[in-house]
This record gives structure tokens, sequence and C-alpha cells, in this order.
């Protein structure tokens, strides 16, 4: 026999070490092992206008849609207080507070699953970490570079977004690339450990259907910035505009970008239907990264 790897062993042998390179990220009393499986991270929105229907007026239910994410094996969950859909106006400072901080402050005394608070406002994002958050989630790949100053002085992950919405761009593979390039040197200056820096492409933040379409497509790419990587296709209008259909009808769209961005390197995906997807997940991992996967 021959001791030298065929093509596809080969081919796993570099995307085990990629992943294995990426080490760990502690989140509150949560350990992410990147590569070892990808995660899910749920969704609660307590904005009224939420793109895909789901925004929840008050704390109780906010507080019961965690506790049956949690329930059902989600992995963190993500706290958003104001729209982000294409068109949505900005809201005060003390109008997200007002909506985020009562939510974070039952669901971190009451639920074990660590909580991201997605806000690009500094205030917001310190208030809620002085009230029980452990990630934050800025769509803005740090405009505001003070967010990476807080998350390293508190010694929290931060999720940096692409966003192209105040410039659109001709190549989009390129432009990502150089924006969340930017931005992990911001926050290294600004002193994050490198494993405390999750990136994401930005689905739908800026971007045609076209280019949505290839950086799930191409996905693979933003491994070179040896990041963790975070892929939001959750319901948004991607699928919408490929399928024909309503947010609350776009299940299976998500489930085929989920399983086709685990293929490409995802390590952890932003869903709605926690559910659903934790069983894509499941299964996808068994095939791309082989049986260990399969623990939850």
């Amino acid at each position: 026999m021959s001791g030298r790897l065929s093509k596809a062993e080969l081919l796993e042998w570099r995307r085990a070490r990629e992943w294995l390179a990426l080490g760990i990220t502690r989140c509150g009393n949560t350990f992410f092992d990147w590569g070892k499986r990808t995660y899910v991270m749920g969704i609660i929105n307590v904005s009224p206008d939420s793109f895909s229907g789901d925004g929840l007026s008050t704390v109780d239910a906010a507080l019961a849609q965690a506790r049956g994410f949690a329930e059902q094996g989600v992995d963190i969950i993500d706290i958003g207080g104001e729209s982000t859909r294409p068109g949505s106006e900005s809201i005060s400072v003390g109008k997200e507070l007002q909506r985020v901080i009562p939510v974070v402050e039952r669901l971190s005394g009451e639920i074990r699953v660590p909580i991201s608070v997605d806000t690009y406002k500094f205030e917001v994002a310190k208030r809620a970490l002085d009230a029980g958050a452990h990630m934050l989630n800025d769509i803005w790949t740090l405009k505001d570079t003070r967010l990476a100053g807080l998350a390293a002085e508190r010694k929290v992950p931060i999720v940096i977004m692409s966003n192209q919405r105040d410039q659109q761009q001709r190549y989009i593979i390129p432009a990502v690339l150089a924006d969340l390039k930017r931005a992990i040197s911001q926050a290294i200056e600004n002193g994050m450990p490198r494993e405390n820096i999750i990136i994401d492409p930005g689905i739908g933040f800026g971007k045609t259907l076209e280019q949505n379409c290839e950086i799930v497509r191409r996905l693979g790419e933003l491994k070179s910035l040896k990041q963790p990587i975070l892929l939001g296709t959750s319901r948004k209008s991607m699928i919408g505009l490929v399928l024909d259909l309503p947010a609350d009808q776009r299940l299976e769209g998500t489930a085929a970008t989920v399983a086709i961005g685990i293929a490409g390197g995802a390590d952890i995906v932003r869903v709605h239907d926690v559910k659903a997807m934790i069983r894509v997940c499941k299964m996808s991992d068994a095939i791309i990264r082989g049986l260990r996967g399969l623990s939850r």
C-alpha cells in the first residue's frame, strides 16, 4: 500500500488542521471548541419590527422562548433590541436599553445558556455586560472601536460582521475579506485575544442576491483569516427571493444554506428555528467533520 494520502484524505487533513488551529473560546461558563462541531445561536428579537415577524414585546415572552431554545439544545442565545432589516430606522440608546436590559437580566438569572447581545452601541453593550451578557455581536465591523476595548476589558468574545450598507461593492469576496481583516487588526490593537474574535460575512447587509449566494458558496475562503466563522442566513431575503416565500415559510431554504455553509467552514450558525437547525447541523457535521461532530 502507498503511504501517500488520497486527495480526499488530504483535504480532510487540511480541514482538521484549520479547525484545530482556531482553539477554544470561552463564553460565560461554556467553551466553544472550534472544529469539534457546529454551534447554534438562537435569535430572540425584542424589537416590534423584526423582518422575520418574530419580535417579542414582553420580558416574559422572551424568557419563554429562551427556555424553549435551551430545552432544544441551543448553544448561545442572541438578544437584539433594534431591527436590522433593510430600510429600518435606528432607535435611541434609551429605547434599546429599555428593550434589551430587562431581558438580559432575567435570562442571565434563570437560564444557563450564554447570552449574546446584538448591538453596535457602546452604552448598550456596556450595560448588557453589566446585566449578565457573555458576548457582543456587532453588525458594523467595529465602527466604534470602543466595543473591542470593552470586550477585551471584560474578557468576552465579540462577533464582528462585514456590512456594506454604507458602500456597496462590486467584488464582494475581496471586500468582505478586507473589511474583516481590518476589523480583526483593530480588535487585536484594542487588546482582544484572537480566540475571542468571531467573524461574520454579513449575509443581507448591503449585498445583492447574487453576492449573498456567492458568499455562502465561497465561505471557505474566509478561513484564510484564521478566525471562527458565524453564518447568519436564517429566513433572510436571499431565501425569499429564490423561493418566492414569506419569512415564516423559509425553513427549508434556511436548512439548505446552513448545510452548505457548514460544508464551507461555518463554525456557528445564527438561526430562528433552533430545533430544526440543530438537526441540520448534526447531520451536516456527521458528513463534514466525521462522527465526532455528533456529540452535543
